[in-house]
C-alpha cells in the first residue's frame, strides 16, 4: 500500500515538472515573447500599405494641379495676347468714336432729341386748340378738358426746355471727348496693360503654389526608415 502511494506521488511530481518545463520553453520563445509584448503593449505591427496610399493621394493631387496649371497658362496667354494687341486697341477706340458721333447727331439742334420735344409740345397745343371748337362735350366738360390740356401743354413746354438744356450740355461734353479721343485711347491701353499685369501676377502665384506641392511630393518619395 505504501509503495503504491509513493509511486503515484512520484508520477505526479514528474508530470508537474515536465509541464513546468514546457510552459517555460513556450514563454521563452522569440515568437511568444513578441506576441506577448505586442499584446501587453497594445501596439500592432507597422502597416506597409499606409505610405503607398499617401503616395497615391499626393500623386492624384499633383496631376490635378498640373492639369489646372496648364489650362491657366493657356488662358493667360490668350488674355495677354488680347490685352496687348494694338489692333484690338484701335478697334475699341474706333467703337467709342462711332458711339460719340452717333450721339452727337442725336443731340444736334435739328437732331432726333430736339424733334421729340417739339413733337410732344405741338401735340399738346393742337389738342388744346381743337377743344375750343369741339361740340361733343358740355361746357363744363370742355372747360375741365381745356384746363387739363393747358396744364399739360405748359408742363410739356417746361420739360422741352429742360430737354434742350440737357441736350446742349451733353453735346458740349461729347465734343470735348471727341477732341481728346487720342488721349482717351492711350488711357484705354493703360487699362489693358493693367489687366495684363494682373494676369501675370496671378499666374506667378499659381506656379509658386505648384512648385511647393511638387517639392512636398519629391520629399515624400524617400522611403521611411525601418522601425519609424
Amino acid at each position: 500500500m505504501c509503495r503504491r502511494s509513493f509511486a503515484a506521488s512520484g508520477s505526479s511530481v514528474r508530470l508537474a515538472v515536465l509541464t513546468g518545463f514546457l510552459l517555460l520553453g513556450f514563454a521563452g520563445s522569440p515568437a511568444a515573447a513578441e506576441d506577448q509584448t505586442s499584446s501587453s503593449s497594445g501596439l500592432s505591427k507597422p502597416d506597409a500599405v499606409a505610405p503607398v496610399e499617401e503616395f497615391s493621394r499626393q500623386l492624384d493631387e499633383l496631376k490635378k494641379t498640373f492639369a489646372d496649371l496648364n489650362k491657366r497658362i493657356e488662358s493667360s496667354a490668350k488674355t495677354i495676347d488680347n490685352e496687348t494687341d494694338p489692333v484690338a486697341s484701335r478697334r475699341e477706340i474706333e467703337e467709342l468714336r462711332a458711339l460719340v458721333s452717333a450721339l452727337l447727331g442725336s443731340v444736334a439742334d435739328n437732331g432726333e432729341i430736339a424733334r421729340l420735344g417739339a413733337k410732344a409740345l405741338d401735340h399738346a397745343r393742337a389738342k388744346e386748340k381743337s377743344l375750343h371748337e369741339d361740340t361733343r362735350f358740355t361746357q363744363e366738360q370742355r372747360d375741365f378738358l381745356l384746363r387739363q390740356w393747358e396744364k399739360l401743354a405748359h408742363d410739356t413746354q417746361s420739360a422741352t426746355a429742360e430737354l434742350d438744356a440737357a441736350r446742349g450740355r451733353f453735346a458740349k461734353v461729347l465734343r470735348t471727348l471727341q477732341t481728346n479721343d487720342d488721349y482717351v485711347g492711350e488711357l484705354m491701353e493703360i487699362r489693358q496693360g493693367n489687366e495684363a499685369l494682373k494676369v501675370v501676377r496671378d499666374l506667378a502665384k499659381q506656379i509658386h503654389e505648384a512648385s511647393d506641392m511638387l517639392n512636398n511630393f519629391i520629399n515624400a518619395l524617400t522611403p521611411p526608415q525601418p522601425g519609424t
